[in-house]
């Protein structure tokens, strides 16, 4: 009598193992296909270089083949965040592309300021309008700065954002091949030694 329920509850374990690793294989392939392989600049921002045009960059995680597939990274790279998650050297490079575009923001803000401060100057006096008093050279003086500062500012910032995307494309083949990339392919009955029927499980790596 004991022989049937032994045999039931081997059976019972044999056929939990079974559902158990299938859908341990399969959610870890949900999770592998959640990752793009890739991201892809769109063509104009991939020649980006030096002191290039301070605009929202482009980016598409399929192939890219058609203008409607590419969204908008946002000013800060934000949208770009999410894909980044786990790759520390991408979300420093991100880091660093939010940084500079924040400084990229107070220069405009300081000389937007300055040039209204100076045109205020102007208007100030209704019967002659003076062109430098002390406070107009001030004014001219912190826009001068604030447009040279903007040489420095620029210059690297396209490229920091350009290298967070080509940190996290150089990650992808290691991650490939990592556990997470484990997948079921195959579900068989075999054998033991002793003649008891086994459940056979293949995987393979990819």
């Amino acid at each position: 009598m004991l022989q049937p329920i032994s045999a039931r509850l081997l059976g019972l374990v044999r056929r939990s193992v079974l559902v158990a690793s299938c859908s341990f294989g399969l959610a870890l392939g949900a999770q592998a296909q959640q990752a793009p392989t890739v991201i892809r600049l769109s063509p104009e921002d991939q020649q980006r270089g030096l002191n290039g045009a301070q605009k929202n960059f482009f980016f598409t995680t399929g192939n890219g083949s058609t203008e409607a597939e590419y969204q908008n990274a946002g000013f800060f790279g934000h949208r770009l965040r999410p894909y980044l998650a786990g790759n520390e050297e991408a979300l420093d490079n991100l880091n660093r592309y939010r940084r500079q575009k924040w400084l990229f923001l107070a220069e405009r803000l300081t000389f937007v300021g300055a040039v209204g401060l100076y045109s205020q100057q102007v208007l100030a006096l209704d019967e002659k309008q003076q062109y430098f008093n002390n406070t107009q050279k001030a004014a001219a003086g912190i826009a001068l700065a604030s447009l040279l500062s903007n040489v420095f500012i620029s210059r690297n910032t396209n490229s920091h954002f350009q290298r967070a995307v080509e940190a996290y494309n150089a990650d992808r083949p290691a991650a490939r091949t990592g556990a997470v990339q484990l997948r079921p392919s195959a579900v068989g009955l075999t054998a033991s030694a002793t003649g008891r029927p086994l459940v056979a499980l293949t995987w393979n790596l990819r």
